[in-house]
Order: C-alpha cells, then structure tokens, then sequence
C-alpha cells in the first residue's frame, strides 16, 4: 500500500464555475481549465486521481498523467465518497483537494497531520484540501460550511482534527472578486 495520494474531483469545464458565468466573465471554460492545470502539476510527485464525469475531463486528465477514476456518481460528495471507497486499499492516505485553487504552489509538499487535516477557504466555512487517513467510516458533507461539518464528522469518529485557515490554498474561484489577489 502507498502512503497517500491526491484525489482532484473535476467537472466538465464547460458547465464549471457557474457562479463566476452568471456574473458575464469572460472565457470561464479556459478559466475553469487553467486552474486544473495548475492544481494537478502542484500535486506532483505524489499521484493524483482525478474524478471524472466526462471523456473530456477523462482525456484533459489522463495528458497530464493523472490517473482517471470516472463516476456516474450524484454529485460532488458521492463521487468523493466511491473514491474514498475505491482507493483505500491502495492507499494510507487521500488528500482530496479542489481543482479551483487560485495559488496552488506547494501543494506536493504539503505534510498534512496524521489524523485528519482541513483547509479552509478564505471565510472559514468551506473545505478547499482534507487530508484523511483510509479505512475510516467517513461521511463527505461538501457544500455549506462543510469545514465545520467535516470536522464534526472526524470527531464522531474519535479522530484529531488540524484546522488550517491562513493556507495560501484558503483561496478558491468561485465568485469575480476571488479573480484577484
């Protein structure tokens, strides 16, 4: 069994970043694409294991050497939790990250805790990396304030939680002021 790898779920570019479309920004798919990029070439030299929902993501991922999981699963959480699922016998460790990520640098390197370690994102609120070990019966509550539903789940399940809120990984794009540092 490895030590960890990173698990990056991806939805098709051209219907990613909705937030950031209704709001007229221009070239979102290349946007949306870009991002990715940057995320999956912060995680080496680890493996990463991409989600995919579509031959395109399944192509885009597989060009930069991912590993390709694809899921016909309901949503962002099924998918995490097949995943989680699927990979625990080949793996002591997942690092589920967001392919949204505005400075992803480092992300390679990242040494998370031995129990369970959250990211935030720049409120507090949402889950931009978890690392956790496999094996666990962990329930995936992405969405609203899911950094403090992830962390009520790793308690449930008597596990030592490391919060990290100054993370340059705290900054997602999802709305058009996140564009700018």
């Amino acid at each position: 069994m490895s030590s960890d790898a990173f698990v990056l779920p991806l939805k098709r570019f051209d219907l990613a970043k909705e937030r950031l479309r209704t709001n007229n920004i221009d070239a979102v798919t290349e946007l949306a694409q870009r991002l990715a990029t940057q995320v999956i070439l912060s995680c080496r030299p680890r493996p990463t294991i991409v989600l995919s929902e579509s031959d395109e993501i399944t192509t885009f991922a597989a060009a930069l050497g991912c590993e390709v999981l694809q899921s016909d699963a309901a949503g962002l959480n099924d998918a995490v939790q097949r995943a989680y699922g699927a990979l625990g016998g080949r793996f002591e460790r997942l690092i589920i990250v967001h392919g949204d990520l505005r400075d992803p640098e480092g992300l390679g390197e990242f040494e998370p805790d031995d129990d369970i370690t959250i990211v935030t994102d720049h409120h507090g609120l949402g889950t931009n990396v978890m690392a956790l070990p496999t094996g666990l019966d962990f329930r995936f509550a992405y969405g609203p304030n899911s950094a403090a539903l992830h962390e009520r789940e790793a308690q449930r399940l008597g596990q030592r939680v490391t919060l990290v809120r100054d993370s340059p990984w705290r900054f997602d794009v999802d709305e058009p002021e996140d564009l700018t540092p």
